[in-house]
């Protein structure tokens, strides 16, 4: 019984150092580290509480081996109402002097990317983000995976 209280603290300690817990959360794996440019992500995920505020990540792996500075990306928007939106995102992946940004070692990089930072959904219901590489060449090589997720702040807006 006397090890039984010393593993309950400790059981309940590690839940709460895991990190950010995420609404939702999904990633997409590219074969031989090649993206093309009709390999569509789409991300989709049910609002129920338009009062929450949210941030919204993009993560990236990508080579060491990538040979630019950026990724461009179109990212669209589809609202439960059928209306959609879209943005051109340049995904910034290294600094101004090349050195790359992100958790990295000698062979890749993860980078979590905000995408929008306390965000709100006006409508209940499903939302839909799709992500298309929007690069010059087909396909881009050294893109490893594409995340993306739903964070909720914990925050309400005024309602």
């Amino acid at each position: 019984m006397k090890n039984l209280a010393f593993l309950v603290p400790g059981f309940i300690l590690l839940l709460s150092s895991c990190g950010p817990g995420y609404d939702y959360e999904k990633q997409y794996e590219f074969q031989d580290e090649k993206w093309a440019q009709s390999d569509t992500l789409e991300f989709t995920f049910a609002v129920k509480d338009t009062l929450t505020i949210y941030n919204l990540y993009l993560e990236i792996e990508h080579t060491t081996g990538y040979g630019y500075q950026n990724l461009y990306t179109q990212v669209y928007t589809r609202f439960p109402s059928g209306k959609r939106i879209g943005e051109l995102l340049s995904l910034e992946l290294a600094d101004k002097a090349g050195v790359w940004l992100g958790n990295c070692n000698s062979e890749s990089c993860v980078l979590k990317i905000p995408i929008q930072e306390g965000a709100y959904f006006n409508q209940a219901g499903e939302y839909a983000v799709t992500v298309k590489q929007y690069m010059r060449m087909d396909p881009v090589e050294g893109i490893r995976s594409i995340g993306f997720m739903l964070e909720d702040t914990g925050q309400k807006r005024g309602g």
